[in-house]
């Protein structure tokens, strides 16, 4: 027997310090599935606000155009991503590589009680449970290693000169990028699941995400609004767009 999702959700996306806002988010809810997805195109390469789009737009039909429950959340991920990938390097083939459209992109799926993640590049996923991070996603990036080799701290990789460099990405390169997949993770009453781009958590900590998301007695959509334009504050002129997805799961 497939019961309804019970979900509370919301999405935002800020400008910040830039004139144009690059970054797609999405939640997706159906009765039995949900898909929260997050794209940060690359501003440092030409239509990164267009590889984001593509990237949106495929995922979000690979997802509508599925039967749901999905049979195979994992493989879904995979290949949409895939699919992803290759559109956006459709956008840049005339170009010189180094100018192609690129972007990092963050998709959650969740149902029948479980999540499953995927992720390229620094935006990030995040499970909250009872104002704690339960698990987090690892950036593709150079100073994510250097955190996990102990050779920095989670405060020197805030402002790390390198933290806005990605070492995979959708986009650019026709190889198919390097991706993280998450196995199934169960989830409990009032799990909290989010989503973001570089924006966001370069300027608030993972403490501050959870301990702002978690608590039930607050709607999602003012806890992210008050995150984000905390994150923009924090990082000055020099701030990202800055957007997240987040979605509590209420039970059965």
């Amino acid at each position: 027997m497939e019961f309804f999702l019970r979900v509370e959700y919301a999405d935002i996306s800020l400008l910040g310090g830039r004139e144009e806002n690059q970054d797609r988010v999405t939640a997706a809810v159906a009765e039995h599935s949900a898909l929260l997805v997050v794209v940060d195109g690359m501003g440092g390469h030409a239509d990164g606000a267009k590889a984001a789009e593509v990237t949106q737009q495929v995922v979000l039909e690979a997802f509508w155009h599925t039967p749901l429950p999905l049979f195979d959340p994992l493989g879904f991920l995979h290949l949409t991503l895939g699919r992803a990938h290759e559109e956006v390097v459709k956008l840049g083939v005339q170009l010189p590589i180094e100018h192609r459209p690129r972007a990092t992109c963050a998709i959650c799926v969740v149902q029948q009680g479980a999540t499953w993640w995927a992720h390229v590049g620094d935006s990030r996923l995040y499970h909250v449970r009872h104002g704690s991070v339960l698990a987090r996603s690892r950036d593709h990036s150079h100073v994510e290693l250097l955190l996990r080799e102990g050779l920095i701290t989670a405060d020197q990789a805030q402002t790390h000169p390198m933290r806005n460099f990605v070492e995979c990405c959708l986009g650019g390169d026709p190889i198919l990028p390097d991706m993280t997949l998450t196995r199934r993770r169960a989830l409990e009453p009032n799990d909290v699941l989010l989503v973001c781009t570089d924006g966001m958590w370069a300027g608030v900590k993972d403490a501050e995400i959870a301990g702002e998301i978690s608590p039930a007695a607050v709607p999602l959509n003012e806890k992210l609004v008050e995150l984000a334009q905390r994150a923009i504050a924090r990082t000055g002129t020099a701030s990202d767009n800055t957007s997240a997805a987040a979605l509590r799961w209420l039970g059965e």
